[in-house]
């Protein structure tokens, strides 16, 4: 048993560290990626060939109990990693959106899947009032990771779209609550009102454990500085809250995710999650690899039509309530149909909840394998989904704005046109401004166009690499061109455009990296500055004046430093 344990693990890791980042060079997502793993090296995956082909064993998990564990570590710790996110400060600033938005998006979205699922005779209607508001739930591990891929987690969607999932996760006490109830078979008539009394109680719970344990616990921790005494601390609280609500008659991920929340109001949460930073993609992808291995091929295939059908409309149902949630609460048409796509697939909490209705005997095996191919199915399209939103987003947001499109005719001359209009772009106006300097700017952005027009810049909307934009934003009697755009490619399509038509113009770019200021100095740009070099700099030239070199000295070695830099990568 011990050896056959270690080799699960092995393999497990073996996955993890091959795997999964060969997916992830195809842009598929770590989620989907240990998803596939564990359908493809799981007991219904190459693990069926296991008997025929002895030397699978050594590569796959063929006993889905061994797996178990596995599952079972990786629930515990994705809820208490979800509620060690958990602020109550976050939660107040955000609060309209939170309870408005959020509020309206699962009670439209929940019931409506809910009664989907009821009278499609797939389950019975206490099991379907559950289900139907875990698959209401979105996934907040990868829309929060596309926004910060984006850097949009900070924009007006990032917070529209993180408030809702901030109310999602609230959601997660009384769904476990209520899966708990109907595994016990308790009637739906008293489910409310046992999920409220519960969850009155686990908030008492976490106030006085953080008040009298928890406070004391992590402040003598941490008056010995050591990082081994507050983590095993940390891993006393988790297993052992798992284990009490467990004795209790609940579900040992909800006590996980109460120890996140008990260990997120203490001064010690955030040298925590330092600590387990290293080690929660791995643990989430233990979740998620038993996940792929309750997929059981021969079961899902010949029934695939209903899978993809089950997809469609379940993207399809959330995507409208969601986009009526938003509309009814004052959100624009653009913003609300961005989040209302973003916000279309269903998260990794409704895999918790199928796999407790799975264990708890409420739902078949071959009934929860079809929806958690499903899940699967959204989570994979999640990045496609995000592009279209947001096209979609811009487009609509044109329509609001038509007049941030056309530069208008009064366009001055000697003037400076700016190429992106995003944190650089400001700065170089405000500089420009400064110096009563006139400029003209140009972003693909509407939204940002919006703001920066409300606030008296002359900003429009268009694409900077093309030329006709160009002629209307004054080239001929542009004195410079500053190029600040975020998108490489967009950048030197620009400076491919200026150097054929406007080639006696100066040009000055900010370039990403050195091969990105190689390509821009080939396009004609006389001025590059790569980012990573001019911060670099900067860092040196900061540190010669600290170690006393007088400030003519740090000029000429930091002048110095920039001309090897330029003869390294090649570009003058």
């Amino acid at each position: 048993m011990g050896d056959a344990f270690l080799k699960d693990g092995f393999v497990y890791l073996l996955a993890a560290g091959i795997l999964v980042p060969l997916f992830h060079r195809v842009r598929i997502g770590a989620v989907v990626g240990f998803i596939m793993v564990g359908a493809l090296l799981g007991p219904h995956g190459l693990g069926s060939w296991a008997a025929e082909q002895p030397w699978l064993r050594f590569v796959t998990i063929t006993d889905p109990e061994r797996a178990a564990p596995f599952g079972e570590l990786g629930v515990i710790f994705l809820l208490f990693l979800l509620g060690l996110e958990f602020s109550a400060s976050r939660l107040w600033a955000l609060r309209r959106e939170v309870f408005g938005i959020g509020g309206l998006q699962v009670l439209f979205c929940g019931g409506a899947l809910a009664s989907a699922v009821g009278l499609s005779g797939f389950a019975e209607p206490d099991v379907a009032l559950v289900l139907g508001f875990a698959l209401a739930l979105s996934s907040t591990a990868v829309v929060t990771q596309i926004l910060v891929e984006e850097h949009r987690s900070l924009a007006p969607l990032g917070q529209l779209v993180i408030a809702v999932l901030l109310f999602q996760d609230l959601m997660v006490v009384p769904i476990l609550l209520a899966t708990e109830l109907i595994a016990g078979g308790g009637s739906v008539l008293i489910l409310a009102a046992t999920a409220l009394a519960k969850a009155v109680g686990a908030v008492a719970l976490i106030l006085v454990a953080g008040r009298f344990i928890m406070a004391p616990l992590v402040t003598m921790a941490g008056s010995t500085r050591s990082r081994e005494l507050i983590m095993a601390i940390t891993l006393v609280v988790v297993v052992g809250t798992a284990a009490f609500t467990r004795a209790a008659g609940l579900s040992g991920a909800l006590g996980a995710f109460l120890a996140g929340m008990l260990l997120s109001e203490t001064a010690y949460r955030h040298q925590i999650e330092v600590d387990l930073e290293p080690f929660k993609g791995l643990l989430i992808g233990v979740f998620f690899v038993t996940v792929g291995m309750s997929v059981n091929f021969r079961a899902v295939l010949p029934h695939l039509h209903l899978v993809l059908a089950g997809t469609v409309v379940l993207l399809t149902i959330k995507t409208a309530f969601n986009f009526a949630a938003a509309r009814m609460m004052g959100v624009s048409k653009a913003e609300a149909a961005e989040a209302a796509i973003l916000l279309a697939q269903t998260g990794e909490f409704a895999l918790v909840v199928l796999g407790l209705m799975v264990a708890k005997g409420v739902l078949g095996s071959a009934d929860a394998g079809l929806v958690i191919a499903a899940v699967g199915l959204g989570l994979a399209a999640t990045p496609l989904l995000s592009a279209i939103g947001h096209r979609l987003g811009l487009r609509l947001e044109v329509k609001a704005h038509d007049h941030l499109s056309t530069p208008g005719s009064e366009t001055p001359s000697g003037h400076v046109i700016i190429g992106g209009f995003g944190r650089v772009g400001r700065m170089v106006a405000e500089a420009l401004e400064r110096e009563n300097v006139p400029f003209v700017g140009v972003d693909s952005n509407p939204r940002r166009v919006a703001q920066e027009r409300a606030s008296g810049r002359p900003v429009y909307f268009g694409d900077a690499g093309r030329e006709e934009i160009l002629e209307r934003l004054g080239a001929e009697g542009a004195i410079a061109f500053v190029l600040t755009l975020d998108s490489p490619s967009a950048a030197e399509r620009m400076a491919e455009v200026i150097h054929r038509r406007w080639g006696g113009i100066p040009v000055l770019a900010r370039a990403k990296d050195a091969d990105h200021a190689c390509r821009l100095a080939g396009h004609g740009v006389s001025g590059v500055i790569p980012e990573t070099v001019e911060s670099s700099l900067q860092l040196v030239a900061r540190l010669l004046g600290t170690l006393g070199l007088p400030p003519d000295a740090v000029a000429t070695r930091t002048a110095e430093a920039r001309a090897r830099e330029a003869e390294r990568f090649g570009c003058r």
